[in-house]
């Protein structure tokens, strides 16, 4: 496995945490949107992330046992949470149904919370990661001279 893969791995990783923030960030900011384009209340969006294999120049010249173990982020796909939404009963609401009770976003604050803490916390370790090869990669440098 060469210097960059690591680099690779790591930079996958911060943009899938990145996307997955972002998406924490519409879920919270849309916790009491009743209304959507599609109609209805706003659903709660989560992203699937895989582990595919790192495809570079020097795993393919060498296709060693080490660089086919070496796997990167991957946003499968984006879906939508299919619970049904939280009915609250609010009859003086716009969006209340025959009985005063509103559709509300399928979106758990708590839960997000937790997630946004999860989130930042790998963020912050695949920091740490690319600051670690990019120190090694200067100490190898330092040995020429």
């Amino acid at each position: 496995m060469d210097f960059f893969s690591s680099m690779n791995v790591s930079s996958s990783a911060l943009s899938a945490e990145r996307t997955r923030m972002n998406l924490i960030s519409s879920n919270l900011a849309n916790a009491s949107s009743t209304r959507t384009p599609e109609g209805g209340p706003y659903k709660r969006k989560d992203a699937v992330f895989s582990a595919t294999p790192l495809e570079g120049s020097f795993n393919r010249a060498f296709n060693d046992a080490t660089a086919q173990q070496v796997r990167q982020v991957e946003i499968t796909r984006i879906v939508e949470d299919q619970s049904p939404p939280r009915l609250q009963y609010d009859p003086g609401h716009p969006d209340a149904n025959e009985q005063g009770y509103v559709a509300m976003p399928n979106v758990n604050v708590v839960e997000e919370m937790a997630d946004m803490i999860t989130a930042t916390r790998a963020y912050e370790a695949n920091v740490t990661a690319v600051q670690a090869a990019k120190s090694m990669a200067l100490k190898t440098l330092e040995i020429g001279k």
